[in-house]
């Protein structure tokens, strides 16, 4: 049995207190002791981890890798940040159930909501399942850097059910109790809870609304009701509003929410964000959660530690030029022979002469439009930056047009340059709205979408960040305690699932830990990359300053690089700790 003595790290515990001094042993895939200098046993690998940061391992609540676990063991980029479990099966997209011939359909909902491109899925995913246990069954036989989570989506239940009536139609009753027994049946296989998506933006490649987003609140009250049937479970929500698009129906939405929770007794939880269209939306949300949490209704809206970003650049799935029609119709060039054409004056003026076409809604037609919250993604990249550092701001500095400017920076560097859009979370240019929410009492950390937006963005090193500039960086404003950041990403996600067996470093837990270089601790640019099934293209973000990391007493990581190991699992239901001996431990 593999056993390991972490000798004198910093243990930030995940219990939220301060970090302290102290030695780990690890036996097995568990935790058998912490204490203060603990001695070495004679098979004890020796751990100096003095000058690190000891953590557990991180668990992400919100994921897109539904299609990757099926032929991809590593899990990057999050295993590269910490992360040792992650749930799939978030807003009320995935891959079951789906009938015989239907596959391709989920793929269209996929790529379409989640930025994933299909080509890949199409290459890469095996199938060989119809029923959500099938999937699990399939997923049973794999084997990953992490353990993997997963959720019942909605979508793929109400297609299943109804055929083509699933985006806009009304369910019957007959219909509706068919989506409860396929519901029943993937929580008894082993899911972790429902998913599903109310936003308007979220559409299938064909711009289909995804099954789901306008079922009226008696579809979602009957399958979360199943939740409470079994008293565990997570209702998990992407509400109405989300997306930037203006809703008259804000209080509305948190209503019908906070009934299922309250009907239900099970965790809500809701991804929020700061838009640019309603700025001040997130505050009233997040009031609401708070006082329903105080009157023990389990509703937590789930935050991100950063602007959500959209990159623009050459190699991306959008730049500021992408409806026009003389940009489109050199779209389809490799990279070298399109900044080629493009740096043709005659070429270069028609793009720029051409008013931009319309995208399919407000938010989309913002963030391509308005260069006074665009930035340059370039080192040294500052993590707040102010006004004076906008494609605006530069443009006006050098005396030039804002359009001509960004595209010529776009053109250097082989036309690798890349733009940086927030469209949520920094209307004020400042990260003091994401303070508040990260520091608010009712917030569960998340929102990486790992695996996801593969052509515009890579916020799956969002634990990176949290630990390297919440806690340390942060120069324009308060920084969160290490203790309880690494709390939020640790217990707290974890026990919001339910997984009682992991995110803390306590006896008897689980051995998923992370050795960190607390003062080196950075995330890389973000940079393009054609590894994924038909040489499809993904950002990925990769992690400076993780020395190691375990899965299950597995070392998975060193040095920032994957060891090859496999010792993540599908996890099948809630998990408590098991009971071990002898355990112990010391202070």
């Amino acid at each position: 049995m593999p056993a390991y003595l972490i000798k004198g790290g910093t243990i930030a515990d995940g219990n939220g207190g301060e970090p302290y001094r102290g030695d780990v042993r690890i036996l097995g895939d568990r935790i058998a002791q912490v204490g203060a200098d603990l001695q070495p046993e004679p098979d004890d690998q020796v751990i100096d981890a003095a000058g690190l940061l000891v953590t557990p391992g991180f668990v992400d609540l919100h994921t897109h890798y539904d299609g990757q676990i099926t032929w991809d063991s590593d899990l990057t980029p999050s295993s590269w940040h910490g992360v040792t479990t992650l749930i799939v099966g978030n807003c009320g997209v995935g891959f079951a159930p789906v009938r015989p011939g239907q596959q391709d359909r989920l793929i269209e909902l996929m790529e379409g909501v989640e930025d994933i491109p299909g080509t890949a899925l199409h290459e890469g995913i095996t199938w060989g399942w119809e029923s959500f246990g099938d999937y699990l069954d399939v997923l049973d036989q794999r084997r990953w850097t992490v353990d993997v989570g997963t959720q019942v989506p909605h979508a793929a239940v109400r297609a299943y059910v109804m055929g083509e009536e699933a985006g806009a139609g009304q369910a019957t009753a007959e219909q509706i109790a068919q989506m409860r027994n396929i519901v029943r049946e993937g929580l008894e296989a082993g899911a972790l809870g429902i998913s599903t998506t109310r936003m308007i933006a979220h559409r299938s490649i064909k711009q289909e609304v995804v099954p789901g987003t306008f079922a009226p609140e008696d579809e979602l009250m009957a399958l979360a009701d199943l939740l409470a049937e079994r008293g565990e479970g997570v209702f998990e929500v992407v509400p109405r509003g989300m997306d930037g698009e203006v809703s008259r129906e804000a209080h509305a939405e948190f209503d019908w929410m906070e009934r299922v929770a309250t009907r239900t007794g099970r965790p809500v939880l809701f991804s929020l964000v700061q838009t640019h269209t309603e700025p001040e939306r997130w505050r009233l949300f997040l009031d609401r959660s708070k006082d329903a949490l105080e009157r023990g209704v389990p509703i937590r809206p789930v935050v991100s530690c950063r602007p959500t970003g959209v990159v623009f650049g050459l190699q991306s799935t959008f730049t500021p030029f992408s409806t026009r029609a003389a940009y489109k119709a050199l779209e389809h060039l490799p990279l070298a022979e399109r900044v080629a054409e493009m740096k043709r004056p005659e070429v270069r003026t028609a793009i720029l002469a051409e008013p931009n076409g319309r995208y399919r809604s407000e938010a989309l037609q913002y963030q391509h439009e308005h260069f006074a919250n665009m930035f340059k993604l370039c080192e040294p990249f500052e993590w707040e930056p102010d006004t004076s550092q906008t494609m605006l701001a530069l443009a006006e500095a050098a005396g030039q047009n804002v359009e001509a400017y960004v595209y010529d920076y776009m053109l250097e560097n082989g036309g690798r340059n890349l733009i940086l859009f927030p469209y949520t979370n920094y209307c004020d240019f400042t990260m003091d709205t994401v303070h508040d929410m990260l520091s608010h009492s009712s917030s569960v950390f998340g929102l990486s979408d790992g695996g996801a937006h593969c052509g515009i963005a890579c916020d799956a090193g969002n634990t990176t960040l949290a630990l390297s500039f919440w806690t340390r960086d942060r120069t324009k404003g308060p920084k969160l305690a290490l203790g309880r950041v690494v709390k939020m990403m640790s217990r707290d996600t974890a026990e919001m699932y339910g997984l009682k067996d992991r995110g803390r470093i306590e006896p008897g837990l689980r051995a998923d830990i992370n050795l960190i270089d607390y003062d080196n601790l950075a995330m890389a640019l973000p940079e393009m990359v054609w590894d994924l099934p038909t040489g499809a293209r993904r950002v990925v973000q990769r992690a400076r300053g993780y020395v190691a990391t375990f899965v299950a007493g597995v070392q998975t990581i060193d040095h920032d690089q994957l060891t090859g190991a496999l010792p993540g699992r599908l996890i099948r239901g809630q998990v408590v700790p098991e009971e071990q001996a002898p355990l112990s431990v010391t202070v």
